[in-house]
Parts: C-alpha cells; structure tokens; sequence
C-alpha cells in the first residue's frame, strides 16, 4: 500500500466509512472524490462543490457519511440536500464575500416587489444580489426574510394573495332541517303523486 492508499484509507475511517463495506461503484466514485480534495484541498469552496455532488450523484451512502467526508455538520448537509447547483454558487460567493453590512429600507420594498413579481425563479441570493446592484448594501438571508416578510412579499403570502376565493353570490345552501317522530310511532310515508292530501268534502246538491 502505498501513501496514496494509506491516505485514502485514513480519510475513510476519519468519516467512520469501512472500505470493506463498499461496492466497487462506491470506492471508485470515493476515490475519485479523494483525488480532486487531494488536488484542490479543503477549503470552503471545495468542500461545499464536493459536498454538492456527492449528496446529489446517487452514491448511496448516507447523509452523515458525506457530511463526515467533507467535515461539515449532519444537519447542515441535509439542508443543502435541497439546494439546486446555482443556489450552492452563490450561497458561497455570499459566504465568502465578508459579513453583510447595511440594512434594508422601507423605500426598497417597491423596486424589490417589481424584481420579485418579474423574475418568478429568482432565488433569495438573486435578490441579495438585486440589492447589491441597485443600492450597493449588502445584507443577509435572514434580514431579507424578515424584510419581506414585513411587507408581504415572501412565498407564503403571495402565494395565499393568488390563491382563487370562493365567489360570495355562490354560497352553499344549508340543509333543510328534517322532522323526526316521536319514539314509538311509525315513520309517516309522503302521499303518492296525485292524490288529495285531506278529506274531499263535496256540497249538497239542491
């Protein structure tokens, strides 16, 4: 074995991986993966591309596996399960970028509306970097969640502001209530069609 495997190995049991336990799909897909954090190191951005393809290339290993691979947290790689590849880009680039400064105002709440109502896919990094353009302040995801939020134009509400309504002219009628006899008596049966409903009580004849 020489230092290549030896690393190799190590870097599997540091992830709680047994190399005997993987199909040979798995240890060439794995080694492949070794090879490029071998070439580009473990920096953020590596280790969030790596992390990326690993949960979404069907490895079939599990969630905490890769997590352990890549030396990130249980629950922060189920999250970026759900991440699309341009989401992944650019939540580094914000990452990356320094801490977020400056703050949203009211006034922004317009030219946010029109971008949110014109660009239907943009994700919240686009709009992140909608604000950046614009205004030049950058701010973070939670700041703009509650910004939006505040002035209706997060999912849930305009969602539920283009969901149909009912039309109030068209209201469901209430059934009729249905008399019911006494205990003990006989169910009273509807007369047949046609017939007198009482006694025909027919004048004298003069």
């Amino acid at each position: 074995m020489d230092a290549r495997d030896g690393a190799f190995v190590q870097w599997l049991s540091q992830a709680q991986i047994a190399e005997g336990r993987l199909t040979a799909e798995q240890r060439g897909l794995l080694q492949q993966a070794f090879a490029f954090r071998q070439r580009c190191g473990d920096d953020y951005y590596s280790s969030r591309l790596l992390g990326h393809f690993l949960l979404h290339c069907n490895s079939g290993l599990k969630v905490a596996q890769i997590a352990r691979l890549v030396g990130i947290s249980r629950p922060t790689a189920s999250h970026q399960q759900g991440v699309s590849s341009k989401e992944t880009i650019q939540a580094a680039h914000h990452r990356m970028a320094g801490r977020p400064h400056g703050k949203l105002l009211p006034r922004y709440a317009g030219p946010i509306a029109e971008f949110i109502l014109s660009h239907a896919d943009a994700t919240r990094y686009d709009i992140l970097d909608f604000i950046e353009r614009t205004w030049g302040v950058r701010v973070s995801t939670v700041a703009l969640h509650h910004f939006c939020k505040k002035f209706g134009l997060d999912r849930a509400t305009r969602a539920e502001a283009t969901a149909p309504r009912p039309s109030p002219g068209h209201s469901p009628a209430e059934p009729r209530p249905v008399a019911t006899p006494p205990p003990g008596q006989p169910v009273p049966l509807p007369p047949p069609p046609f017939s007198p409903r009482g006694r025909n009580m027919r004048g004298r004849s003069c």
